[in-house]
């Protein structure tokens, strides 16, 4: 996506984050900036930094230094898991975390009802607006046709798509999503590329991943992280030529 210059507001902002654990710097002097309404890649070997990036912006981890904001003016290390997810930032799971027992219809429902529980949701009564929300994400996420199956008998992919429709009907300005393409079918794969562009049409979108053909499919910024830092940014064409990335990335 390309964003203009002149109309740049920046939702999510790291500078110079550093977070070590028992001496190892995980994350090293870490500086991104998210655009409104982006949708950007985060690539990198193992251990480059990306879980740890994830956690600190969602606050699971707090960072020994550095400054991480939302909105400009929200100082994310102020907060904990909860209040951040409540501020508008949602994180997706590698591994799909839907309740299988309950229908595709009663996971996103649950998921829009927020506080209630499980039993409290199955007998609400929903409004017409509510109704109309819940049928909005299962067009989006390509379930409708599938709304009253037991989530269990759905496939890898759908119960990834099922769960970024559980995130989105929450409303959230950032969509955090780790790995989406992770023992998704190459046509799988390809679709929830699709589902991801179209969703950062209304959210900003930020996707850690390992497959380079999905990431090419998202057709947007690449950064790539090596030792905690940026080593690398701009589209997949550069970063790949950047004899660095293939070096200690691409090249293994």
């Amino acid at each position: 996506m390309t964003i203009s210059t002149d109309a740049y507001t920046s939702i999510l902002y790291l500078n110079g984050v550093t977070k070590s654990f028992d001496g190892f710097k995980a994350i090293n002097n870490l500086s991104i900036d998210i655009a409104a309404g982006e949708l950007c890649a985060i690539i990198g070997p193992n251990g480059a930094g990306k879980s740890t990036m994830m956690d600190i912006i969602t606050g699971k981890t707090k960072p020994d230094q550095g400054e991480v904001r939302f909105k400009d003016n929200i100082d994310l290390t102020r907060y904990d898991e909860a209040d951040i997810a409540n501020l508008g930032i949602g994180r997706k799971f590698q591994k799909p975390t839907v309740i299988e027992s309950l229908s595709i219809w009663q996971n996103v429902d649950l998921a829009l009802a927020g506080g209630r529980g499980i039993w409290q949701t199955m007998f609400a009564k929903l409004s017409a607006e509510d109704k109309n929300k819940i049928e909005r994400i299962l067009d989006l996420i390509g379930l409708s046709a599938k709304r009253d199956e037991l989530a269990m008998n759905l496939s890898h992919g759908q119960k990834q798509w099922l769960e970024i429709g559980m995130l989105i009907i929450q409303e959230p300005e950032v969509l955090l999503v780790d790995e989406p393409a992770g023992g998704m079918t190459d046509v799988e794969t390809m679709a929830t590329a699709r589902l991801l562009k179209e969703i950062s049409a209304d959210h900003s979108v930020v996707v850690v991943e390992h497959d380079m053909e999905f990431v090419r499919a998202l057709d947007c910024r690449v950064t790539v992280l090596h030792e905690g830092s940026v080593l690398a940014e701009g589209s997949l064409e550069k970063v790949s030529a950047d004899e660095r990335v293939v070096e200690v990335y691409l090249g293994r």
